[in-house]
């Protein structure tokens, strides 16, 4: 799956939402699953950066893309109900989540952490997954073949100091997807449930946590991008609750 080679229409005719799609490795993914044919669906907080890409998407010839905007820490139910919604009117179901936006926060102990702070983390990493996942699954019941992908990380799994509230998060992440992957195993099979372990890849974020690092040393967005399509399409049918690392 690392090395994946994609059929140029793999993705052909489905509808894929991708949040946090304004930046690093969400922009990336976007492009790409809108190269190998999907309508992509462009959520996050900066409609400027979401124009960009959805120009982008526009000027290479891809399928005409979509934009939310929508500030993952100020939302509420009802607003990834309306989201929903609004899917459903245009497009009348969904065949693919990235569920790529998350927050950082600060490299601090936690037991000087601060707890707003961590609140607010924990809001952009966890209940807003919880709460859009939630409002989408009747219309990833209407698709064929339905695939969530989560964003894990190696602090996810084995906790390290001075991660945090992000190391917390991506560890509820992780139990997240296990439990929509065995849960829609039963009431809904053709849905699918995975976590991406990006590691270290040249963004923003990897740049604010490491700023010493130089970033020509790490793989680009574009480099990991053989496991998001294996795992979006097809050929991973058989693959839920898999929490897989993209290097």
């Amino acid at each position: 799956m690392f090395t994946y080679q994609a059929p140029d229409q793999l993705l052909k005719d489905k509808i894929i939402l991708v949040t946090g799609a304004g930046d690093g490795i969400g922009k990336t993914a976007a492009i790409t699953y809108a190269k190998y044919g999907a309508t992509v669906i462009l959520l996050g907080r900066t409609t400027k950066k979401l124009e960009a890409v959805y120009d982008q998407i526009e000027n290479l010839g891809y399928p005409q893309a979509a934009i939310i905007p929508l500030n993952l820490d100020g939302a509420a139910e009802h607003d990834y109900l309306e989201i929903a919604n609004t899917i459903k009117n245009e497009f009348g179901h969904l065949d693919g989540v990235l569920h790529n936006a998350s927050l950082l926060g600060s490299r601090a102990p936690l037991a000087s952490y601060d707890p707003t702070l961590f609140e607010q983390v924990m809001r952009v990493n966890v209940t807003s997954q919880l709460l859009l996942t939630q409002a989408l699954i009747p219309l990833l019941q209407k698709s064929e073949e339905a695939s969530i992908i989560f964003t894990s990380s190696g602090v996810g799994r084995t906790a390290r100091p001075n991660w945090g509230a992000y190391a917390v998060s991506k560890f509820a992440t992780e139990a997240m997807m296990q439990l929509f992957a065995g849960e829609l195993a039963t009431s809904s099979p053709n849905i699918r449930a995975n976590a991406i372990n990006p590691s270290g890849t040249r963004t923003s974020m990897r740049a604010a946590a490491f700023p010493e690092e130089d970033p020509q040393t790490l793989p680009t967005p574009e480099d990991i991008m053989p496991l998001y399509l294996y795992l979006i399409g097809k050929d991973s049918l058989t693959i839920n609750g898999q929490s897989i690392n993209a290097q």
